[in-house]
């Protein structure tokens, strides 16, 4: 990868990550801890609505780290090469995922080889569950 481009993604990251933590922070005091509703139907709404904002704060935990693994990989010059091949990850998936740390080729292979054993597992239940009938 260039220099320049690397500044690039470089600068793309630390930008995210202010943004996400930024972000981050204001969501978290945000959000009602003691809130007592009368009616049964606006409790469960609420603890949807809380349940699915902390399924986002995860995911953007997760998010915040990966960010951070990439700056690491920056700084000690790892950066863009497959963890699975050791081939260079290319320049557009870079810009296009910054955080990845996978070459094109093998995540996709590591998708398929996913659908094999979601595929497999599927049948399996089915065939275990007919067998119980």
């Amino acid at each position: 990868m260039k220099k320049a481009d690397l500044a690039k993604v470089k600068k793309l990251l630390e930008e995210q990550l202010q943004s996400l933590q930024a972000d981050f922070g204001v969501e978290v005091t945000k959000q009602q801890t003691n809130e007592n509703l009368a009616d049964v139907n606006d409790q469960a709404s609420l603890e949807s609505e809380r349940s699915f904002e902390l399924r986002i704060r995860d995911r953007e935990r997760k998010l915040i780290a990966k960010v951070q693994s990439a700056l690491r990989k920056i700084a000690d010059g790892s950066y863009g090469i497959c963890e699975s091949c050791d081939e260079p990850i290319s320049t557009k998936r870079l810009f296009a995922r910054p955080v990845t740390t996978y070459c094109i080729n093998c995540k996709s292979e590591m998708e398929e080889e996913e659908k094999r054993e979601e595929a497999y597992l599927n049948s399996h239940n089915r065939a275990q569950s007919e067998q119980r009938i």
